[in-house]
């Protein structure tokens, strides 16, 4: 049995639809801020279209995105995690946002938990394993959390604290903290668990840091990571 088209009973082109969830996912911008600039380029659509759209395709295409990263990152034998967690409000309420990146600052998961506790560092760490594998090292900041879910996990002796070591989560916050503010903050749990996953993948896809690379190696990965996401959904 053949799996339908992602885009079946859409009349909009699959073109419209992939641009206007990489504007509204990938750039600070509200969903009038998306309608606008699709209207100055004659595409006609509502805020409640860009809203429509990335909640049905988002997901979709950051799925895609993940699986073949996460088969290539599987591979790797020897690497780091990098893991951090940060208070973000939920309808008023302060919730936690864990993220665990690689020593390569790509964004391995993101996990949202009403508590900063043990049950809460052991849901991102085996997530991270099941789906990774296992990790030379944990960097950590000092929370007593994570020393007793690696401690629970018999991979104490991994983790790594230091006041600069964990530098590389901490910065990974920021492009997300940047879209959240544009979003005015999230009402509800699920919505930023789905929104901040979604946004893990579409970073990770377009993040070629520039500064590492001369501008001729950007300018042909950035032509590449356009050209693979012009294909997303269209098996």
């Amino acid at each position: 049995m053949t799996k339908p088209a992602t885009f079946k009973y859409f009349k909009t082109s699959p073109e419209i639809i992939r641009l206007t969830v990489m504007l509204y996912i990938r750039f600070p911008l509200s969903l009038r801020n998306v309608e606008d600039l699709l209207h100055e380029r004659g595409i006609n659509v509502s805020h409640e279209t860009v809203r429509y759209w990335w909640n049905r395709f988002g997901p979709v295409f950051a799925a895609e995105i993940r699986r073949k990263r996460v088969q290539q990152l599987r591979a790797i034998s020897n690497w780091n995690w990098h893991v951090d967690e940060v208070f973000v409000k939920v309808n008023g309420k302060r919730h936690y946002l864990w993220r665990a990146v690689d020593h390569e600052g790509e964004v391995l998961e993101v996990v949202v938990t009403k508590r900063r506790n043990k049950a809460a560092a052991l849901k991102i760490l085996k997530k991270l394993m099941k789906r990774y594998g296992k990790a030379e090292t944990v960097v950590t900041d000092r929370l007593a959390s994570y020393r007793a879910a690696l401690r629970e996990l018999g991979a104490l002796e991994k983790q790594q604290t230091g006041r600069w070591l964990n530098n590389r989560a901490e910065n990974s916050h920021l492009p997300f903290r940047r879209r959240e503010r544009a979003m005015q903050r999230f009402r509800r749990m699920r919505s930023l668990q789905k929104f901040a996953s979604v946004h893990s993948s579409v970073y990770n896809h377009f993040n070629q840091e520039r500064s590492l690379t001369s501008r001729g190696t950007f300018k042909l990965t950035r032509t590449a990571a356009l050209a693979e996401w012009r294909e997303l959904g269209a098996g």
